[in-house]
């Protein structure tokens, strides 16, 4: 049984700060630096800032390159299709009106989320030390293939 009053024991060579991956989450999700959770995270529409101007935390190795389209498409595939889908069912439309109804909604659902989800993923890989967020080079390591029998 532990009480409050027991010391944590941490192996590995250097205790590190907690990050929780839920709160780093949900300030990317806010466009908000995942580390202090006060400063702008973009600069630009999809563009990091290159270090927080709250805190210092630097931004400019993040990598969330594919994940943040990839995770938008398959939400909002999901949701456009079955909107269409249960409109079709409900309304005896022409595809025309359809077209001109989920269209428009696709493409400002898609722009209006792309932001909030790539802050997501840039505060997901600042929690969980990802690609350079943890303080070592994200370069890969040099090593020799072993060679074949000829």
């Amino acid at each position: 049984m532990s009480t409050p009053t027991d010391p944590v024991v941490r192996y590995g060579d250097t205790p590190e700060v907690e990050r929780p991956i839920g709160r780093s989450i949900m300030r990317g999700l806010m466009n908000r630096c995942p580390a202090c959770g006060n400063g702008k995270l973009f600069r630009a529409f999809l563009k990091p800032v290159d270090h927080c101007a709250a805190c210092g935390e630097a931004m400019h190795h993040q990598r969330s390159d594919d994940l943040p389209p990839y995770i938008v498409i398959l939400v909002l595939g999901h949701v456009v299709v079955g909107g269409y889908m249960l409109t079709d069912m409900t309304f005896v439309l022409p595809v025309w009106v359809h077209l001109a109804i989920w269209a428009p909604v696709t493409v400002i659902t898609a722009l209006a989320s792309i932001q909030p989800i790539k802050g997501g993923v840039i505060g997901l890989q600042w929690a969980l030390r990802m690609h350079g967020f943890g303080g070592e080079s994200d370069s890969p390591d040099d090593y020799d293939l072993p060679r074949r029998p000829d």
